[in-house]
């Protein structure tokens, strides 16, 4: 998946051409999985998505927020396929009532120290439904936190839900690691600096976890080699300057 975030940019002759800016965001810290270590000592500021409830929550959150990383809630979300029983504890799925979602978008948000902003965890299912998207935005609005939306599908309903209640938001443009093998990751790796080419910028997301380890291996072995043209930013950085005209990824 590769979007067409960032602006496009083209230098004009004799023109130095400007940094690009990338901000890589791991998912599913919170239980301690393989990688975890590793993504936290990589040698640029990434983003630790959080999931709540488990049994490192609050360990791994606190270390990340210690190493100088931005800490956002791994909200677990319902997908289209799949069982209720992977997502975890305290998962919003559709057949919740608004006064429960709520309840635990709240609770997850109290269950991470030092979250700044939100994902979802899976929630394809979730992240078309407006009702259950508006609750869940209502809150990270009245909390202070800003939305990325993962873009696990495209029919997603976010884009417009955040910029009616003014919620910021920013949009994953590139799973790393969607298949669990380093010649994906590093093919993927690829697709971000062809996408650099041509876009200002771009938001990535890597997981700790069964590809964990190799994910961490291809961007130890990738940032070096990336630093003369790209700035590694907090996703936070790419947040628009004013809330209420939200950062919009087309569907395309």
């Amino acid at each position: 998946m590769l979007g067409c975030g960032g602006q496009a940019y083209a230098a004009q002759p004799n023109e130095p051409q400007a940094k690009r800016q990338v901000a890589i965001v791991i998912d599913d810290f919170g239980n301690r999985m393989d990688g975890t270590e590793e993504m936290l000592k990589l040698p640029v500021k990434i983003t630790a998505a959080i999931m709540p409830f488990m049994p490192t929550t609050k360990e791994d959150a606190e270390l990340a927020y210690r190493l100088g990383h931005d800490v956002i809630v791994h909200m677990p979300m319902e997908p289209n396929k799949g069982l209720k029983s992977w997502l975890g504890p305290g998962a919003i799925t559709a057949d919740l009532s608004d006064a429960e979602i709520r309840s635990r978008v709240e609770n997850a948000i109290d269950n991470v120290p030092h979250a700044i902003g939100m994902n979802n965890h899976m929630g394809s299912k979730i992240t078309a439904d407006e009702r259950i998207m508006r609750i869940i935005l209502t809150v990270c609005k009245e909390r202070g936190l800003y939305f990325l939306d993962s873009r696990t599908t495209w029919k997603t309903v976010i884009p417009k839900v955040a910029g009616e209640i003014g919620v910021p938001l920013v949009s994953n443009e590139l799973f790393l690691d969607d298949i669990y093998s380093e010649q994906h990751i590093f093919k993927q790796v690829g697709l971000l600096k062809k996408h650099l080419e041509s876009h200002s910028s771009c938001i990535i997301i890597g997981h700790v976890g069964v590809p964990g380890k190799k994910t961490a291996g291809v961007l130890k072995q990738s940032i070096p080699g990336m630093m003369n043209y790209v700035n590694f930013v907090k996703a936070s950085s790419m947040l628009p300057a004013s809330p209420g005209q939200p950062f919009v990824l087309p569907d395309a």
